[in-house]
C-alpha cells in the first residue's frame, strides 16, 4: 500500500498531542469568560496569562508586550495599519518592504497606498535574501516603518534580521517582521535583534489554526485594530478564546524548547532531499542554500507544471505546495520566485516540501523513490520538454 507523508508544515502543521490534551480542559470543564470575576473565570485568566509568559519568554520579550490575535495575519495587518495611521498624523507616511513577502503583507501595503501612504517595494537578491544597502538607501525622513519577513514561506530564505533591526533603530524608523515561519524554528530575542513589532501564528508549530500573537515593543502607541470590549490590556476587543491561547502557549514552549534537537535532524532531511533532487536534469534550488529555514525545500523542474506535479504526488499519498497556501486557487506563477529572478516557465514548475519533526528518514525515502519518475513522466507528456533538453 502506498504511504502517506505530510510534507507541507509550512503552509500548516498537525497539533501535537500535548498541545491538544491542553486545550481540553478549556473546551469542557474550565470553560469561563477570563474578563469575568468569578472563580471559574479567573481560572481561565490564570491560563490566559500563562500563556502569554510563554509567548514572551520565547521571544525575549515581557509578557504585557504581547497581544494575542485570531492569526499571523490579523497581527500582520493591526501593525502595518497601527503604524501608518499612527506615523501618518506625524506626516511620515513611506512604509519599506520587500517585493516578496506574504500577501497578508503586501495586500495591505496595497490598501494603505489607496488611503494615500507610499511604499517601496525593495527587490531581493537571486538567492532571497535583503541587500542590507538598498534597504539604507530606501528609508527617508518620512518612512514610517519597515517590513521585512524573518523567513521567507516559500523559498525559506532567513534575512539578516538583527542588522535590519538596526538599521532601523540608526534610522529612527520603526521595524515589523512577519515571523510566522520562524517562530519555533529559530531562537529569536526581540531585544537583541532590534525588533520592535513581531507577528506569529499557533499552527505553524503544531498549535491550533484560529490564533496568533503581535508583539509590541512597550512605548509604541498604534490605533486599536478592532474596538470594542477591554480585553487584551485594552488593545484587541473580544471575547478570549481561552482553549487555543493555550494551546498557543504550550505549542510555542515545546517548539523552543526542541529547536536544538529538531534542527539537526531537519536539515540532514532537507540536505538529502536537495541533494537527490538536483540529480533530476535542469533542476535547481530556490533560496540560499544555508541561510534557509531547516525543513524547507524548493525546487524548480523544467518543462513540466506544477499544479500536476502536486496531483500526481497527491495520488501516492504525499501532501505538498507549489508556493504560498494562500494563493493555492491562483493560476499566477508565485510572486516570490518571480522576485528571485526565474522567468515564468520556471516558477511554474516549482514544488515545496516543507518538514516538520514529525516527518522521518523513512519519508525522504519514499520522497526520493516517488517523485523523480512523476517528473520523468510529466516531462514526457510536456511540449516543451524536447525543447528544452535539445537547449541544453
Amino acid at each position: 500500500m502506498k504511504r502517506f507523508v505530510y510534507a507541507d508544515n509550512a503552509a500548516t502543521t498537525k497539533i501535537s498531542d500535548s498541545v491538544f490534551q491542553s486545550m481540553v480542559p478549556f473546551l469542557t470543564e474550565q470553560y469561563g469568560n477570563a474578563s469575568s470575576l468569578y472563580s471559574l473565570a479567573r481560572e481561565s485568566r490564570r491560563a490566559v496569562e500563562a500563556a502569554r509568559e510563554k509567548v514572551a519568554k520565547t521571544l525575549g520579550a515581557e509578557s504585557r508586550e504581547i497581544y494575542f490575535t485570531s492569526c499571523g495575519t490579523e497581527s500582520d495587518n493591526w501593525a502595518l495599519k497601527g503604524t501608518a495611521l499612527a506615523m501618518g498624523a506625524k506626516g511620515k507616511k513611506h512604509i519599506v518592504t520587500t517585493a516578496f513577502e506574504h500577501h497578508a503583507i503586501l495586500h495591505t501595503c496595497q490598501a494603505l497606498e489607496k488611503q494615500g501612504f507610499e511604499v517601496t517595494y525593495l527587490p531581493v537578491e537571486p538567492n532571497g535574501i535583503l541587500s542590507l544597502d538598498k534597504l539604507r538607501a530606501a528609508i527617508r525622513p518620512d518612512t514610517a516603518l519597515v517590513s521585512v519577513m524573518y523567513a521567507n514561506n516559500e523559498i525559506g530564505t532567513i534575512q539578516p534580521i538583527p542588522e535590519i533591526g538596526a538599521i532601523c533603530k540608526e534610522k529612527g524608523v520603526l521595524f515589523h517582521t512577519d515571523a510566522v515561519q520562524a517562530v519555533g524554528s529559530l531562537h529569536i530575542n526581540v531585544k537583541e535583534q532590534n525588533i520592535d513589532m513581531l507577528s506569529l501564528s499557533a499552527h505553524k508549530l503544531h498549535g491550533p489554526k484560529g490564533v496568533g500573537a503581535l508583539y509590541l515593543r512597550k512605548g509604541i502607541r498604534i490605533p486599536n485594530l478592532i474596538d470594542g470590549g477591554a480585553q487584551e490590556m485594552g488593545k484587541r476587543a473580544g471575547t478570549e478564546n481561552n482553549a487555543y491561547i493555550v494551546g498557543l502557549g504550550t505549542a510555542i514552549e515545546e517548539a523552543t524548547a526542541l529547536i536544538e534537537e529538531k534542527t539537526p535532524k531537519l536539515i540532514a532531511m532537507r540536505d538529502r532531499l536537495i541533494e537527490n533532487l538536483l540529480k533530476i536534469p535542469h533542476t535547481r534550488l530556490n533560496g540560499d542554500p544555508v541561510k534557509r529555514l531547516p525543513g524547507n525545500v524548493n525546487i524548480s523542474f523544467e518543462g513540466i507544471e506544477g499544479e500536476s506535479l502536486l496531483l500526481m504526488l497527491d495520488m501516492q499519498g504525499i501532501c505538498a505546495s507549489s508556493g504560498s497556501a494562500c494563493t493555492s486557487g491562483s493560476l499566477d506563477p508565485s510572486h516570490v520566485l518571480l522576485a528571485i529572478g526565474l522567468p515564468h516557465e520556471v516558477a511554474h514548475g516549482s514544488l515545496r516540501l516543507s518538514l516538520s519533526d514529525m516527518n522521518t528518514e523513512e519519508d525522504v525515502d519514499y520522497i526520493l523513490q516517488v517523485l523523480p519518475p512523476i517528473v520523468e513522466r510529466l516531462r514526457s507528456m510536456s511540449p516543451l520538454w524536447e525543447r528544452i533538453r535539445q537547449q541544453g
